[in-house]
């Protein structure tokens, strides 16, 4: 099986997949209600092992396409997201998200610098050697203090990227780690940089679950120059 091949597949794709099995194994209902019905024992028996069939094809793409939501393939230095930055007041920032895939989010921002972490999932070599690559997923934005004082006592600000309710493969693995048994490590990786005013940065993450944050060469001078 080519899992790269399948992990590329978006979720929706999956779950489009999922309602096709399941509208077969709905098929396989009625013929094996009409095999019984005319005493067909033997072509019943054999409806009912496609029914099964269907049914898990149909659970295996639901799980998959619904717990695969907001992860994507971890291969050499992935392009996370970037970061564009304007001051509101000291310390209160406005920041615009580019996702890979073209969207984008505002947010505010307390602090001196922004923080990005990212949950990283890696494979047991068995799963490796089959050809399934590391998943990751952003976890969190938040705003981060140069002073500890003002880290322990000014106003706080996070930015979940979980939706609120949402079951993922991370919370797949937490409850039920038998259906997600080639796990080797799930671990967190975080970077920051300091805020700046029309300040640009971009966020990769390294195959080995490491996260790399760049600002942009007039974004570096300006980190630069004193205060």
């Amino acid at each position: 099986m080519d899992w790269t091949a399948l992990l590329r597949l978006p979720s929706t794709i999956l779950l489009i997949l999922a309602v096709i099995a399941l509208f077969l194994t709905l098929v396989q209902l009625v013929a094996l209600r009409h095999r019984l019905d005319q005493g067909h024992r033997l072509a019943a028996a054999g409806r009912a092992l496609l029914l099964l069939v269907a049914f898990a094809l149909t659970l295996l793409l639901a799980g998959m396409g619904y717990a695969l939501r907001g992860y994507r393939l971890l291969s050499g230095e992935t392009p996370v997201v970037e970061i564009d930055a304007r001051i509101l007041s000291p310390q209160r920032w406005s920041l615009v998200l580019h996702w890979p895939d073209g969207a984008t989010r505002e947010v505010q921002l307390a602090g001196d610098a922004w923080r990005v972490e990212a949950v990283v999932l890696k494979w047991k070599l068995p799963a490796v050697l089959a050809g399934l690559p590391p998943l990751y997923r952003l976890d969190r934005l938040s705003g981060r203090y140069d002073d500890p004082a003002d880290e322990m006592h000014a106003p706080r600000t996070v930015v979940d990227f979980k939706e609120a309710g949402r079951f993922d493969l991370l919370d797949l693995h937490r409850q039920y780690p038998r259906w997600v048994p080639d796990v080797d490590a799930l671990f967190g990786s975080g970077v920051y940089l300091p805020l700046v005013d029309q300040g640009h940065y971009t966020v990769s993450l390294m195959r080995t679950g490491a996260l790399v944050a760049r600002p942009d060469e007039a974004t570096e001078q300006k980190i630069a120059q004193p205060f």
